[in-house]
This record gives structure tokens, sequence and C-alpha cells, in this order.
């Protein structure tokens, strides 16, 4: 660390050698698998498979919305009363019960 320019200057040699290196590498690599590839593809050992395609879906009509909705609706009431009786169970436990968590996070429609 006594000569900081030389260190940069290593450390920039280095990175643009290693650079070459792997690009070399990596061509010579690439060029190999391409070749193994088409001499699979020449020699009929591999076959091609056909890709599916899916089907389009149609646009959600709104009954499926407004069952979905609903649905959607009923879980959080069920989670919320669940959440209350935890609520009530581990106040129970501590010794307070506040009103303010006795009462429905989500009020009910009428």
């Amino acid at each position: 660390m006594s000569q900081p320019g030389n260190f940069l200057g290593g450390f920039l040699l280095g990175t643009v050698v290693g650079g070459v290196v792997g690009g070399v590498i990596g061509t010579l690599a690439a060029s190999r698998l391409s070749q193994s590839d088409s001499q699979k593809l020449d020699s009929g050992k591999t076959e091609v498979k056909a890709v599916k395609k899916r089907p389009l879906k149609a646009a959600p009509s709104e009954q499926t919305i407004e069952g979905a909705r609903r649905g959607l609706e009923d879980k959080i009431a069920q989670l919320n009363e669940a959440i209350d009786d935890v609520r009530q169970q581990l106040g129970a436990v501590n010794g307070t019960v506040k009103e303010s968590d006795r009462e429905r996070s989500i009020p009910s429609e009428p």
C-alpha cells in the first residue's frame, strides 16, 4: 500500500485482462455447445416438442366479479371475528380487556 498508483494500475490491468480471457473462454464454450446441439438435431436423436399455446381467457363477467367480492367480504368478516376472539383471550390473560378491543374492527352492513 506504499505505492497507491501501482495498486490502481494493477487493478485496472487485471480487470481488462480478466474480461478478455473470460470473453474468449465464453465464446469458445458457446460455439462448442452450439455445434453439439446442431449435431444432435442432424442425427435425429433429439426431438423438438411443439409448444402448446394456452387459450386466451375471456374477460370476467359482472356476476363473477360480484361473487368474488362477496366471497372476499365473507372471509374478511371471518378473519375479523377471529382477531377479536384472540384479542379477548389475550386481554383476559393479561388481566385487562379494553372496551374498544371488544368492538368489531369493520362494522357489519345493515
